[in-house]
């Protein structure tokens, strides 16, 4: 299972600069609106010290991380779901992405130029908000019109669709996201082949300063995110794209010497990808061998059924039994022979509902 993100924010925000920092694919950069014409995609490996310690036991030719797939899209202006700028050709990037991740500055240089005309995370954040809202407004009363038109021939589902439609129509007449409301998977449905944008969880980066993430000021301004996004469940961390963009040019041990100096303790990427996995509610699950190594996703709440479909469909399809060690216990233990000795080795069924840092093995007959 794939996790895409979309960076969205205005022109300026820093959105390129911390692409670059994720996937150091050299998105282009400049002091100007639109740099980015078409959307950079890069596929982002998950950083975990668990896959690196199972990678330390078991010695395989392949390590493979979970990954987190990030699309750069154009910045946004004021007006672009009704076309400003180069308006709902950006916005469509967005649609099928499963979080969007807003983009707001929160640094003040006289060198490069706000589109606003001055430093303020939560208006910027509030006008992104508006056109993604103003855009999933055009496209659901669009779709009203169309099933309003054949009303007299509807059936009972589609009945129920467009009470759905209505209902969120004007929920977002009223400015508010999708996410707020509270939809049961019925009327999930009903939304789906629309993709909405403001259904999406919201993950907010403040592009910060490059002094220290502990200075007052930067605290100051992501505490005045958090608080204005805690009514819609949304998620708010401060990392300054230019340091990030520094520390991945950097071999590990000047990367943890130049982090030492500014007083972090960690890449503020790493932050990120976390904050997006619990924004999203994922865990990651191992397998483990000679051969290969592997980091995979899971939603919470899912099962070793769905993981060994996660793995192969043959594994699901003949599925007779996990063998399953939490990946700490592995660790210490060293081996899986040491493992079996310690009896710490479980054998679960297709319903056991798999926990962060498992690792599995896999039993089946097709």
């Amino acid at each position: 299972m794939g996790l895409s993100v979309g960076i969205v924010g205005l022109p300026n925000a820093g959105k390129s600069t911390l692409f670059n920092a994720l996937t150091r694919a050299g998105a282009q950069v400049g002091n100007y609106p639109f740099t980015t014409i078409e959307p950079n995609t890069g596929v982002v490996a998950v950083p975990d010290p668990r896959l690196e310690q199972l990678a330390a036991i078991f010695r395989p030719p392949r390590v493979i991380a979970a990954t987190v797939t990030f699309t750069d899209i154009a910045g946004l202006v004021r007006g672009a779901s009704q076309g400003e700028g180069l308006g709902n050709q950006f916005l469509g990037h967005i649609r099928e992405t499963d979080a969007v991740c807003f983009v707001v500055r929160g640094f003040d240089d006289p060198d490069v130029s706000h589109v606003e005309g001055s430093v303020d995370p939560v208006r910027d954040l509030d006008l992104l908000e508006l056109e993604l809202g103003l855009a999933d407004l055009e496209a659901v009363t669009r779709r009203l019109d169309k099933l309003e038109r054949n009303t007299r021939l509807m059936k009972e589902k589609e009945l129920g669709a467009l009470a759905t439609l209505k209902a969120v129509r004007d929920h977002l007449d009223a400015g508010r996201p999708v996410r707020t409301m509270s939809l049961n998977p019925e009327q999930r449905g009903h939304l789906r082949e629309l993709f909405l944008l403001t259904a999406k969880p919201m993950l907010v980066v403040v592009n910060v300063p490059e002094e220290p993430i502990a200075a007052a000021g930067e605290e100051e301004a992501l505490a005045v995110v958090q608080a204005h996004i805690a009514a819609e469940g949304g998620e708010a961390v401060a990392i300054s794209a230019r340091i990030e963009a520094e520390v991945v040019e950097l071999e590990p041990d000047d990367q943890r010497a130049f982090l030492d100096e500014l007083g972090l303790a960690e890449p503020g990427l790493h932050r990120l990808a976390r904050q997006a996995y619990h924004l999203l509610d994922l865990i990651t699950f191992f397998t483990a061998g000679e051969k290969e190594v592997r980091a995979w996703t899971l939603h919470r709440g899912e099962t070793a059924l769905d993981a060994a479909a996660e793995i192969h469909t043959d594994l699901a399809r003949g599925f007779i039994r996990a063998e399953v060690v939490a990946a700490a216990t592995l660790i210490a233990a060293g081996s899986n022979a040491a493992v079996r000795e310690q009896g710490r080795l479980r054998v679960e069924g297709r319903d056991y509902v798999m926990q962060d840092g498992d690792t599995i093995h896999v039993r089946f007959n097709v």
